[in-house]
């Protein structure tokens, strides 16, 4: 059993240093399978509470778990991909005006910039982000065929969840073996809130904030919506950067429509704290903010942007145990 190798190696000093070598060097010729894996285990945790939702309506386990991957993939192609081609035109819109926006907003404070310079830079920084945007989905997902096999084992994980729950369970000596259980379901509440409630908050704020910059009549509301959405998964830092080429577009209309846009997103801001943040991820695990900002500074120089994005559940993750660990002491 595991916990008797672990006594066996901490009476043998020697060889827990060589075990500590020998498998670190391991996980990091591995970290994209353990990443892939990783992904997989948080989809799982997600899609579980339905799975045993169905199973108690009497649903057999394979209709169980079939029905929310289903709905799933048909959500994405009736809701999703259609709107890819619109929004992309959106966004390659704004990309090429914004350096003709940011000389417009500069000369309200009486300066000036290299227009042509400026969009040099950002066609270069497009190709570096295009070819990072691969670098990244080569490594988190392994390209398309990985990005099935995250889903094929996240299918295999929720119809053996209970086998892989007693597999676990198993490694420990008997004693023990009932507290691993109650650990692996809240690891699995844990991680499965995170990824809900990180989806159901993209959402929310990239829709307020489409409705509010529609209200006010800027333009390219759509691209600047999206990009308020799709930086919410980045804790803390993602609002306050989503809102600076919102800011820059206003400033291009007049100071008082950048003075209602930053008005518009403090209360966006607001509402998701005072209001979204505590109904959707009440049952997430709460960090301090200076322990997020770690958390996904280390991601990213370790993975980038995958990194700085699974930062907060790998976190999550190790409280769940630390905390576990000290209830049991």
């Amino acid at each position: 059993m595991l916990h008797s190798f672990i006594k066996y190696l901490l009476r043998n000093q020697l060889l827990l240093v060589l075990f500590i070598i020998v498998f670190g060097w391991f996980v990091v010729q591995i970290r994209d399978i353990i990443v892939s894996l990783f992904l997989s285990y948080i989809i799982m945790a997600a899609v579980l509470p339905m799975v045993e939702f169905l199973q108690r309506k009497k649903f057999p386990k394979v209709f169980a778990v079939l029905i929310p991957y289903l709905s799933i993939v048909i959500a994405i192609f009736l809701l999703i991909i259609p709107l890819v081609p619109f929004v992309a035109e959106q966004i390659q819109t704004l990309i090429l005006k914004f350096p003709q926006i940011l000389d417009h907003t500069v000369k309200n404070f009486g300066l000036t910039i290299d227009q042509k310079q400026l969009q040099g830079y950002i066609t270069s920084q497009g190709s570096t982000l295009s070819k990072n945007a691969v670098d990244v989905t080569t490594q988190v997902f392994g390209g398309v065929f990985s990005v099935i096999t995250i889903f094929v084992v996240s299918f295999y994980l929720l119809m053996y969840s209970d086998a892989f729950k007693n597999f676990m369970a198993n490694l420990f000596h008997d004693g023990s073996r009932e507290y691993i259980r109650r650990t692996l379901d809240e690891v699995n509440e844990k991680l499965g809130a995170w990824l809900r409630g990180e989806i159901t908050l993209m959402i929310f704020i990239g829709l307020f904030s489409w409705i509010g910059l529609m209200i006010l009549g800027l333009p390219y509301a759509l691209p600047l919506a999206l990009i308020a959405g799709l930086l919410e998964a980045v804790p803390t830092l993602g609002p306050i950067l989503s809102a600076i080429p919102a800011v820059i577009v206003a400033l291009t209309v007049s100071p008082t429509m950048a003075l209602t846009v930053i008005v518009l997103y403090m209360l966006i801001q607001a509402l998701e704290n005072q209001l979204l943040v505590p109904k959707i991820m009440q049952k997430a695990v709460g960090l301090n903010p200076v322990l997020v900002i770690l958390s996904v500074m280390i991601g990213a120089n370790l993975m980038g942007i995958a990194g700085a994005l699974l930062a907060i559940p790998f976190v999550s993750f190790l409280i769940v145990l630390i905390n576990s660990f000290e209830s049991r002491k």
